[in-house]
């Protein structure tokens, strides 16, 4: 099979979510990254995240990419302290009361990413066109929109409404995503300018840049930026948040030297974006100690198997 005919059947094939786990990442993975998928032995860092969505499947998961939910674990973890304001959280857009909420937050749902409006301006809001929008979200379900992203398959759908945060001499936030591996933090994936001009550049926990970017759909940052005056902290709750788990994403903003948790992700670009240069997902592969599956090749759903 020629290689453009191949991957013609590839594009359609991954729109087949409904396909079986386990011939469906293959598909997923070789269309976004041009190899093959070896689940028996995946070697770079996307070929592992494809094997998390098929055979780690512990009930916690659930709740931890739920961005409602999560917020007790992170309560029980780090402390409360550490979360954004929460003003109302709803399962039907019709009942969001408006005239209750302040005139900047953040309104956004539960179950897939990508989902929110970000109001500055309560008075410039199309409720109308809000609603609608939000009733056309809610009933979307990330497992068969992305890439079988099982943590999300049976999250229930919500819209929670959060505190608009804003740091006092920027324009936007900028998301601080810390790369964890068995509890421990390796590397920090910064995101800077993502209304205006997104850039995006790897750092070390000393907040040195790394020779190697995330994708390179994004601009990269290229020079050093100024470390975060909370970075240690920020470093300490990511490993809190990631203890147990073979692999997370903890992400944080720092909004006037205060650490906000962001959320918790465990396949980070749907497993479709490769580091640059190529050999860096070997490498940050290599970081990612897949568990042990039983005799019979099962998935795990128990964090203690």
């Amino acid at each position: 099979m020629s290689n453009k005919i191949r991957r013609f059947a590839l594009r359609h094939l991954r729109k087949v979510r409904s396909l079986p786990p386990k011939i469906y990442v293959k598909i997923h993975y070789e269309y976004f990254s041009g190899k093959k998928l070896d689940l028996n032995n995946p070697q770079d860092f996307n070929a592992k995240i494809e094997w998390y969505k098929v055979f780690f499947r512990p009930e916690i998961l659930t709740k931890l990419v739920d961005k409602y939910a999560v917020r007790s674990y992170v309560e029980e973890k780090i402390g409360k302290q550490y979360l954004n304001e929460l003003y109302a959280v709803y399962d039907d857009p019709e009942d969001i009361d408006f005239d209750s909420l302040p005139n900047k937050f953040i309104i956004k749902a539960n179950h897939t990413n990508g989902h929110n409006i970000i109001v500055t301006n309560k008075e410039d809001l199309n409720r109308e066109k809000v609603i609608t929008k939000f009733k056309k979200w809610l009933t979307k379900n990330q497992y068969y929109r992305r890439g079988q992203e099982w943590a999300y398959k049976d999250v229930e759908p919500k819209i929670i409404i959060e505190k608009f945060l804003k740091e006092d001499d920027k324009n936007t936030l900028i998301d601080y995503k810390f790369y964890c591996f068995d509890g421990q933090p390796k590397f920090i994936d910064v995101h800077l300018d993502r209304e205006e001009d997104h850039k995006q550049g790897c750092f070390d926990l000393e907040f040195n840049l790394l020779p190697f970017g995330k994708s390179k759909s994004y601009k990269s940052i290229s020079s050093e930026i100024g470390k975060p005056t909370n970075l240690d902290e920020m470093v300490e709750l990511s490993r809190k948040l990631s203890q147990n788990l073979p692999f997370v994403r903890v992400d944080f903003y720092s909004v006037n030297g205060k650490s906000v948790f962001g959320e918790l992700t465990f396949y980070p670009s749907d497993a479709r974006k490769q580091f640059y240069p190529e050999e860096y997902n070997k490498i940050i592969g290599d970081y990612f100690t897949l568990p042990k599956l039983n005799s019979k090749k099962e998935a795990i759903t128990n964090l203690d198997d």
